[in-house]
C-alpha cells in the first residue's frame, strides 16, 4: 500500500502535534512542514525529519496529496483554496475561516475540484463524545460548560470562536435539526473582545441549548450534559468518561428515596488521543475518497451559528 503524502502549513503550538502525528503513522510520509518563522520551522523538520519550506508553492513543488492547515484563522481561506487549486485534499483547524463568506468559498472549491475538506473540530474524537453520539437519539435539553483560565495564545478572537465553536459544533450534529432561535450574552474582560459567552438556543425539534464558555475561569471544566426523555448523559471531556442516568423500570417502591431508583452506568468508551484519531480518519477519507465525520459544511454551519451569536452580543451590549 503506497503512503500517502501528508504536509503541515503552520508548525506553530498545534500545527507541531500535526506533524508529530503524521511522522507516526505507518501509511503516511511527512513530506514537509512550512512556516515562515524560521526557528518553529527548523524545530519540526529536525524532530520529525522532514522538509521545511517557507512558502506553500515550495511544498506543492515537492509533492503532496493531503495538507493540515494549522496557520492563522486570517490565512485558512487563502491557503485551503490554493492547496484546493492544487489538487490536495485539506484537513483545515477550527474555525474553518474567519468569516462566513470565506468558509462558503472554500467549501464550494473543495466541491467543485473533487477534494476533501475536513474541518478540526477535535472533540468529535475525544472518545466520551464519540461514545455519546453513539447513545443519544433525541435530546430534549443540552448543558455545556467550557472554561479554562486566560491563555497566552488565541485570545485575539471571541471566546464563542475560540472556545464555544467546539460546543456548537457537537450539540448542531447532536440535535440535526434547524435554529429558530437564540439569545447571547457576553463580557469582556482581558481581551478586546468577548472574555465570557453564554447563548441559549431553541432548535425546531423542541431541544434547547445552553452553552457556556469562559477564559477566565479559575478552574478549568470541559463537560456537556445531554437529558432525553428516557435518560440523562453527563460528559467530561477531559476525562473521556460519560455516565447515564436511567430511571429502573417499573414504580418506586414504597418508602424507597426516588434516587435509588435510578440505574448509573459508565458507557464504553475508547481513550486515545484525540488528535491521532482525527488524523488517522482524514488520512483513511483521503485513500478511501470518502466524507470526513467533520465535513466543509460541518465547520460551515457551525461558523454561521457562532458568528451569529457573536452579531447578537454586540447588537445587544
Amino acid at each position: 500500500m503506497s503512503k500517502i503524502r501528508v504536509g503541515v502549513v503552520g508548525v506553530g503550538h498545534l500545527g507541531y502535534h500535526h506533524a508529530r502525528n503524521y511522522a507516526a503513522l505507518e501509511d503516511v510520509a511527512l513530506t514537509g512542514v512550512v512556516d515562515s518563522d524560521v526557528e518553529r520551522r527548523a524545530k519540526a523538520s529536525r524532530d520529525f525529519n522532514a522538509p521545511g519550506f517557507a512558502t506553500v508553492a515550495e511544498l506543492l513543488a515537492a509533492g503532496v496529496d493531503a495538507v493540515s492547515v494549522a496557520a492563522p484563522t486570517t490565512a485558512h481561506a487563502a491557503v485551503t483554496f490554493e492547496l484546493l487549486e492544487a489538487g490536495v485534499d485539506v484537513l483545515v483547524e477550527k474555525p474553518i475561516a474567519a468569516t462566513v463568506a470565506q468558509a462558503e468559498t472554500m467549501v464550494a472549491a473543495a466541491a467543485s475540484r473533487g477534494r476533501i475538506l475536513q474541518v478540526g473540530h477535535i472533540e468529535r474524537f475525544n472518545g466520551a463524545v464519540m461514545a455519546l453520539m453513539q447513545a443519544v437519539a433525541d435530546p430534549k435539553f443540552i448543558e455545556c460548560h467550557r472554561l479554562s483560565p486566560y491563555p497566552n495564545r488565541g485570545h485575539d478572537v471571541s471566546v464563542v470562536l475560540d472556545l464555544m465553536i467546539h460546543d456548537l459544533d457537537i450539540v448542531i450534529a447532536l440535535v440535526r435539526s434547524p435554529i429558530v432561535s437564540l439569545d447571547a450574552v457576553g463580557v469582556a474582560v482581558f481581551s478586546p473582545s468577548e472574555d465570557i459567552a453564554n447563548v441559549r438556543i431553541r432548535f425546531a425539534s423542541g431541544c434547547v441549548a445552553n452553552l457556556t464558555c469562559s477564559r477566565v475561569a479559575v478552574e478549568r471544566m470541559r463537560k456537556i450534559r445531554v437529558f432525553s426523555n428516557d435518560a440523562y448523559y453527563s460528559t467530561d471531556y477531559s476525562e473521556q468518561e460519560v455516565l447515564s442516568y436511567r430511571k429502573k423500570p417499573g414504580p418506586v417502591p414504597p418508602g424507597v428515596s426516588p434516587m435509588l431508583h435510578i440505574d448509573v452506568e459508565p458507557l464504553a468508551v475508547v481513550r486515545d488521543e484525540p488528535l491521532k484519531l482525527e488524523l488517522a480518519s482524514f488520512v483513511r477519507c483521503v485513500r478511501e475518497r470518502t466524507r470526513p465525520v467533520v465535513s466543509g459544511e460541518d465547520g460551515l454551519a457551525a461558523l454561521r451559528v457562532a458568528r451569529d451569536i457573536v452579531d447578537f452580543i454586540r447588537e445587544h451590549p
